[in-house]
């Protein structure tokens, strides 16, 4: 069973989640970044999106540079899965590759071309976080034991 959890970024600056079930996935299956999907077969009717990214079922992110099917572990120096220690010392990461199989469980687009609706409209208003809050306001305090 193939499911994808979408994280789509609205031309207003806002993103917004929507799973996608196994009937609706077969648009994203042999695709890779920066390709376009029509949003139609999804529920976004009049949308274009570009797919920019996303992560696997371990959480290893998607590297557009690398091709294949799977996960790799190419020597890279910046870029997404690095976190450079010294400029320029390569590391060897663990990525997937550019391509969406069903071993993906996020893909990341951002809206190219907008519907007759907005995003607000079909998704509903966005929850706003602020700075400082956690878990819709409430802060962990850690007691320290003695």
């Amino acid at each position: 069973m193939v499911q994808f959890v979408l994280t789509i970024s609205g031309k207003d600056g806002k993103s917004y989640k929507k799973e996608v079930s196994e009937n609706e996935t077969s648009v994203f299956l042999n695709k890779k970044i920066d390709e376009i999907v029509k949003g139609d077969s999804f529920g976004l009717k009049g949308y274009e999106l570009k797919i920019t990214g996303g992560s696997d079922t371990g959480g290893f992110p998607i590297r557009k540079d690398v091709t294949g099917l799977g996960r790799r572990r190419p020597l890279v120096v910046s870029g997404v899965g690095a976190k450079p220690k010294d400029k320029g010392v390569k590391q060897k990461k663990t990525v997937h590759s550019n391509l969406i199989g069903e071993d993906i469980k996020q893909i990341n687009l951002k809206v190219e071309k907008a519907g007759k609706d907005s995003l607000e409209k079909i998704f509903g208003p966005v929850e706003e976080v602020k700075e400082g809050e956690i878990d819709g306001g409430k802060e962990e305090t850690r007691s320290e034991e003695k």
